[in-house]
């Protein structure tokens, strides 16, 4: 999180006009490919039919069963318990991310030991059957495909199990004049890869599909995602695409993955039907998550600028500031928020629904739809835009009680210097104001400053308006009045990320369900 920055802000900074912006439309039409192939088409599922392709598409459509029996629960060999848990990473690779990989590499080990050392919430050792798999928040955006390297594919939801040593070129920055390089973010926790053997970590009591079963090493070493990918961050979209039931590296019997170079020979599918599924978001940007293809209209088509701000850098020949395309419009299309007294503090903020993005109710009723007719328990993670927690449940789950999300205050940008203001300093004396950070991000201000052991800036983190109802819709109160806690929102300002791993492992040891 160097610094507060998206793609959008790279296309105004490197002079792309607006006639080279929509020459990009072409790009919006998102084909089947190997990345696509099962891609989530239609509404939430209302039933739990049997899988049904859309014959426009070749892809399987979002109300599809996922037939994939494994043998998983045959492999589940323990001391008399037994529980499978399926944990999905979604790790921003925008270029701003690099600190937060480290950070979050660095205690990839502290998550494994405290899964195979997992007690339920009786105290009974779980020994469980876990899978992992890690994917980034780069669905793909017309706005960012020229600027991507020749190398460079947006992986949309699919896995992501190399070593990041092999994928190296990942951790340098799309800056072509100066481009942030933090490589460390790969090397310092994977001197040298370890990886899966099939799309995702498997671990079990007796083994793992890992190179002498360091688990720890093989996550640390395929978890960081580099600086590379998109600035107009999807992490719900891919979040859904990822948990796919129709999608091959879910369900690969289906007939049509034999087709798919990637997944051809791919056994065994990383969703279960009888496994807990636990979700990791970790983001400093808004939700951006396109309702592809007609919402790309809303960034591409200078005759729809409805929710484009003003550049105060461009003027037009009265003197009036040009409105261009940032992702700024993530926050104008997808968040509306009430300020009633213009004190610059608003007293809600709130997702909305147009045509732009994909609406929360989305997210929210494919959750449902697991867990109320798959009868799956899901819990999530969000390492996200928030303050700093200052306090933790001292038993499990481990919740946030003090700061974070609970102490958020979403407001307008404070023209004036950090502290006092939200400027960074050297943005400040480089003439950057208020009025440059919303014509970049939207009027919503920063959720955290984040700084470095030796108190250099880290960079701002932007709040999770959108990922933040889709992680608290998983909250419940149960039928003798005992609130469950499924959602855990950390600060992605924070430089240490052990507290995050104890509420991730906390919620899962909470929603097991074991007879001991």
């Amino acid at each position: 999180m160097r610094k507060l920055d998206t793609l959008g802000m790279a296309l105004v900074a490197w002079g792309v006009s607006g006639a080279v912006i929509v020459a990009c439309g072409d790009d919006t039409t998102l084909p089947a490919d190997t990345t696509t192939t099962g891609m989530l088409t239609t509404g939430i599922a209302e039933s739990s039919s049997d899988a049904v392709e859309d014959d426009s598409t070749g892809m399987v459509k979002l109300d599809s069963n996922n037939p994939n029996d494994t043998d998983d629960v045959l492999i589940c060999v323990t001391d008399g318990t037994c529980d499978l848990i399926d944990l999905l990473f979604v790790i921003d690779n925008s270029g701003t991310m690099g600190e937060e990989q480290l950070n979050l590499a660095r205690n990839f080990q502290e998550l494994v030991d405290a899964l195979q050392t997992l007690q339920d919430r009786n105290g009974v050792m779980v020994n469980p059957n876990v899978n992992i798999m890690v994917t980034t928040t780069d669905f793909g955006h017309p706005l960012c495909t020229a600027f991507q390297k020749a190398d460079y594919i947006p992986r949309k939801g699919a896995p992501v199990y190399q070593g990041c040593n092999a994928r190296i070129n990942r951790f340098s920055g799309l800056d072509p004049d100066d481009p942030v390089i933090i490589t460390e973010a790969c090397t310092e926790n994977c001197p040298a890869d370890v990886a899966p053997g099939d799309h995702f970590i498997n671990f079990h009591l007796n083994g793992s599909n890992v190179p002498n079963n360091d688990v720890g090493a093989a996550l640390s070493c395929i978890g960081p995602q580099g600086i590379d990918g998109c600035g107009y961050e999807a992490p719900l979209e891919t979040m859904l695409q990822a948990i796919n039931e129709g999608a091959c590296w879910n369900d690969p019997e289906q007939p049509y993955c034999d087709e798919q170079p990637e997944w051809a020979d791919t056994e065994r599918g990383f969703l279960r039907d009888d496994a807990i599924l636990a979700v990791a978001l970790i983001t400093d940007e808004m939700d951006c998550s396109v309702a592809a293809p007609g919402g790309y209209s809303f960034f591409t088509d200078v005759n729809n600028p409805l929710y484009w701000n003003p550049n105060p850098e461009v003027v037009d020949e009265f003197g009036d500031p040009v409105p261009q395309a940032t992702s700024a419009i993530c926050f104008n299309a997808g968040v509306s928020c009430i300020d009633e007294n213009n004190d610059g503090i608003y007293e809600d903020c709130a997702s909305q629904d147009n045509d732009a993005l994909h609406p929360v109710s989305r997210y929210i009723d494919y959750f449902e739809y697991l867990t109320e007719q798959r009868n799956k328990e899901v819990v999530m993670l969000g390492v996200l835009g928030v303050p700093e927690v200052v306090a933790h449940n001292p038993e499990p789950p481990f919740e946030p009680i003090a700061g974070g999300a609970v102490d958020l205050v979403h407001r307008t940008w404070i023209d004036f210097p950090y502290p006092a203001g939200d400027i960074l300093p050297d943005e400040w004396e480089a003439g950057r104001r208020a009025e440059n950070k919303i014509f970049e991000f939207g009027d919503i201000g920063p959720g955290c400053t984040g700084t470095d052991q030796v108190g250099d800036f880290t960079g701002q983190a932007v709040p999770p308006v959108r990922i933040r109802e889709v992680c608290e819709s998983l909250n419940y109160t149960d039928d003798k009045g005992v609130e469950n806690v499924r959602c855990c929102i950390e600060s992605i300002c924070d430089e240490d990320f052990s507290a995050a791993i104890d509420c991730l492992t906390g919620i899962v040891s909470e929603s097991l369900d074991v007879e001991g």
